[in-house]
């Protein structure tokens, strides 16, 4: 596998290759994953790093006009790997790993599998690395395009992406496989978490025992929808709710938390920082609502699949991909609109007994339709048909 990213970093696409990786594994198979020099080391897994750049030897997530060279060491790692661990299948993970994969599949004449988690330019956009009305996003769609058929098949999160290669990128719809992100039932198993273990991590962090909490775990950026989480805690505090919003991930911590101080609601919004996968399911079991306030159409949104697994309502966006995963179980807010989503959570904090029922029902969801003893079937079958 080759993951253009510091893997393992405690978020989104990592856990996806985590999982994936878990389970192949686990069916008998071989798997090496190239990645970044920097990230956490998994045990179990044969992750092969890049050597570090000699002049940024610190970065934070997302595009980066250093992101060139990271790639490059990074294709000449996976080259490396590749003449050392003769795979049989290369599989890249977002498009960086699917080009760099597509001239090791050509020289090894290996299959390609590409990992599809969004739109290339989308993303860039959303991070505001390019301006869509300019040249150059003329430029990297026009490479996304060329990435997009290099590959013998492509495994998408959802099947609004697969319309989207069909649609705007003209991928033939037999090279098109949706696997969407899975769920972890026995980790993310909200039985496993007893109310003192719950009280003690709130006094932890400082949250009032009575408070009903509304959580997030992701990145904290802006097209995640940080902002109107912090703008639905401020008109939520005005209505005189008693409830603690629980904002947990990096990077731009400080930023953010200086933005609810701004909005004066510093002292109901809480920010970790960094949580570690280990030790997500005891931070998000302390929700009662979990919140999906992401402001992108195409890419995945694995952490809903958590959020379901631990029996907790989740407020979202109104998307194709929110509700691919979520069904009509999930409640919907326009996308965008803060005073929606400010309701949507308003009225499940005075309606217990429909929170248990969501809860109850999205667990339900994701045990029957999202596990990834399936996925790793369907990827299995997959590769032998790409090796035969």
């Amino acid at each position: 596998m080759i993951a253009p990213t510091s893997f393992f970093s405690d978020y989104g696409g990592h856990i996806r290759i985590l999982e994936e990786t878990r389970t192949l594994q686990n069916m008998g198979h071989e798997v090496a994953i190239v990645t970044y020099y920097k990230g956490s080391d998994m045990p179990g897994l044969d992750i092969r790093r890049t050597a570090p750049l000699p002049w940024h030897t610190d970065y934070e997530v997302g595009s980066s006009r250093h992101k060139l060279a990271f790639d490059v060491y990074l294709a000449w790692q996976s080259l490396v790997e590749a003449l050392r661990y003769k795979p049989d299948i290369i599989h890249g993970h977002m498009h960086e790993g699917a080009l760099i994969g597509g001239v090791l599949a050509k020289l090894l004449r290996k299959p390609l599998v590409f990992d599809f988690q969004g739109s290339l330019t989308a993303e860039m956009a959303d991070h505001n690395f390019l301006d869509v009305n300019g040249r150059a996003y003329q430029l990297a769609y026009w490479l996304e395009k060329r990435i997009d058929k290099m590959p013998d098949a492509i495994l998408t999160s959802s099947v609004k992406a697969s319309r989207l290669l069909q649609d705007d990128f003209h991928v033939p719809a037999n090279r098109l496989h949706a696997l969407p992100d899975c769920a972890d039932p026995d980790r993310f198993n909200p039985e496993k978490f007893s109310e003192a273990d719950k009280l003690a991590l709130k006094q932890r962090l400082g949250i009032p025992p009575d408070r009903l909490i509304i959580s997030y775990l992701g990145l904290l950026t802006d097209y995640q929808g940080i902002p109107h989480l912090i703008q639905a805690a401020a008109r939520l505090k005005a209505a005189g709710e008693t409830v603690h919003f629980l904002i947990m991930g990096y990077p731009q911590v400080a930023y953010y938390r200086t933005m609810a101080a701004d909005h004066g609601v510093a002292d109901i919004v809480t920010f970790t920082g960094k949580v570690e996968y280990r030790d997500a399911p005891a931070y998000l079991a302390l929700g009662d609502i979990s919140t999906a306030p992401k402001m992108s159409n195409t890419e995945g949104s694995g952490k809903l699949l958590n959020y379901m697994a631990l029996a907790q309502p989740v407020v979202a966006y109104d998307s194709p991909v929110h509700r691919e995963y979520l069904g009509d179980i999930g409640v919907y807010a326009p996308t965008g609109d803060v005073d929606a989503f400010t309701r949507c959570l308003a009225d499940l904090l005075h309606d217990p007994q429909r929170r248990q029922s969501l809860g109850q029902q999205l667990r339900q969801r994701a045990i029957r339709a999202y596990n990834w003893q399936s996925a790793g079937e369907k990827i299995v079958s997959i590769y032998r048909q790409l090796t035969k």
